[in-house]
């Protein structure tokens, strides 16, 4: 009878350190990565390739660190935050010497074989060391926001001179999401996108265009600090950057505007720009409800869509599981958000709680991206779907943010959880 107690102790002893992690979230990051090779398999099948194989060995690898990523202590990361920084710009500035070219960008880093891509690191990196400085301001002033936002201007035009339009966007995402949960005052978020979205309608429609001036110098009058001089200066970096994006515009060539706006009409050039969408959108069409059966989609075996085991897996999802698959898969996603914010709201500190929206932001805005190509609703961009399209460095990036998280989690007082 002592013996078996004994026993029962210690395998209690064995599993205690994880009695307050994330089950869930672990559980449905694994199963997307597992269902990812599947659907990498089915892709190329009649290739001969293996990155399905791959896919699973580096996922494999990354769980592997994810899980002792979460029996560490987290908070040590804000005494490594400068660190971190300088390691990330470093890498990214070793790209542009001794980086290799593939698909018109230089992105990776030969290393034994293996190609390491530092943007995709730099993104948890990013994480890290913005949620370090917000951690450090309970409710930042605008000073304090510019700062950051100098910060993070250097990683971010590293990214973007490789050409990585991408994984540019991916950092203002998860810029703008820690931002708001770190008490960034909403109306400052709203002034910095306003150039882009002056852009954007002085192109559409110019009365529309006056009236978003009008209303960004509102927003600045009631939110800045300065109400003159903020007002000021946003209804004149709105005319500005309204003016220099229509002059802009004109002086691109029509197939670099079709690139941009491609999307919208794609069968104006269905040979071009717009093939990888309308592809897509037949592939996902003909597998109305039910799917044609795993490894039997036309469009997906027949090759009709390339980069399909990458920026297009979803495509194949659509085609051989039809709705029911790609509700499933959205499913899985909502599942691991929901997890994140419960993990963010029920952390022990600010810094645990903007790991995990940081991580949050970086993974939905890649899925409502991927997904929004997939159905011909945004540009191709070149963003993967997390956890399901094959890329080893993307892979090890969310598995990487996927163990920061667990830490938050697996530190967690008892008392505060309510899942």
């Amino acid at each position: 009878m002592l013996q078996r107690i004994q026993v029962r102790n210690r395998w209690k002893s064995i599993f205690k350190p994880w009695e307050e992690a994330d089950h869930w979230l672990f559980g449905a990051c694994i199963a997307l990565t597992i269902f990812g090779g599947i659907m990498i398999r089915s892709v190329e099948i009649n290739q001969g390739l293996i990155d399905w194989w791959r896919h699973w060995v580096t996922g494999a690898v990354g769980l592997f660190l994810a899980i002792i990523i979460s029996r560490c202590r987290y908070q040590i990361l804000l005494e490594w935050k400068w660190p971190i920084y300088i390691l990330i710009n470093l890498s990214l500035i070793a790209v542009r010497f001794i980086g290799t070219t593939g698909l018109g960008a230089q992105r990776w880093i030969n290393i034994g074989g293996f190609y390491l891509q530092p943007s995709e690191f730099a993104k948890v990196g990013m994480i890290i060391t913005l949620a370090a400085l917000l951690h450090e301001k309970n409710v930042p002033t605008v000073r304090d926001m510019l700062r950051m936002l100098a910060i993070m201007a250097v990683p971010w035009g590293l990214i973007f001179a490789e050409p990585n339009l991408g994984t540019s966007l991916v950092f203002g995402a998860i810029t703008m999401g820690m931002f708001y949960w770190g008490n960034v005052n909403p109306g400052w978020l709203i002034l910095l996108f306003s150039p882009l979205i002056s852009v954007l309608f002085n192109n559409l429609s110019t009365p529309i265009w006056i009236a978003w001036v009008v209303v960004a110098g509102i927003i600045a009058w009631r939110t800045l600090p300065w109400p003159w001089l903020g007002t000021f200066g946003a209804v004149l970096v709105n005319v500005v950057s309204g003016h220099l994006g229509h002059i802009f515009w004109n002086v691109l060539k029509d197939y670099q505007k079709m690139r941009l706006t491609g999307f919208l009409n794609p069968e104006k050039d269905p040979l071009g720009s717009g093939y990888h969408l309308i592809q897509s959108r037949i592939a996902i069409g003909a597998g109305e409800l039910k799917g044609r059966g795993l490894f039997q989609g036309t469009q997906t075996q027949l090759n009709f869509i390339p980069e399909q085991h990458t920026d297009f897996i979803f495509s194949a999802i659509g085609e051989e599981l039809g709705f029911i698959g790609c509700i499933g898969v959205l499913l899985v996603f909502w599942i691991i958000c929901f997890r994140l914010v419960t993990i963010a709201q029920t952390a022990n500190d600010n810094f645990g709680s903007l790991l995990a929206i940081g991580v949050l932001s970086m993974l939905i805005f890649q899925v409502f991206v991927n997904i929004g190509m997939n159905i011909g609703l945004a540009p191709v961009t070149g963003i993967p779907l997390p956890f399901l399209s094959y890329g080893n460095a993307s892979l090890l990036s969310n598995f990487l943010g996927l163990g920061l998280v667990e830490a938050v989690a697996s530190q967690r007082q008892r008392k505060k959880r309510w899942n």
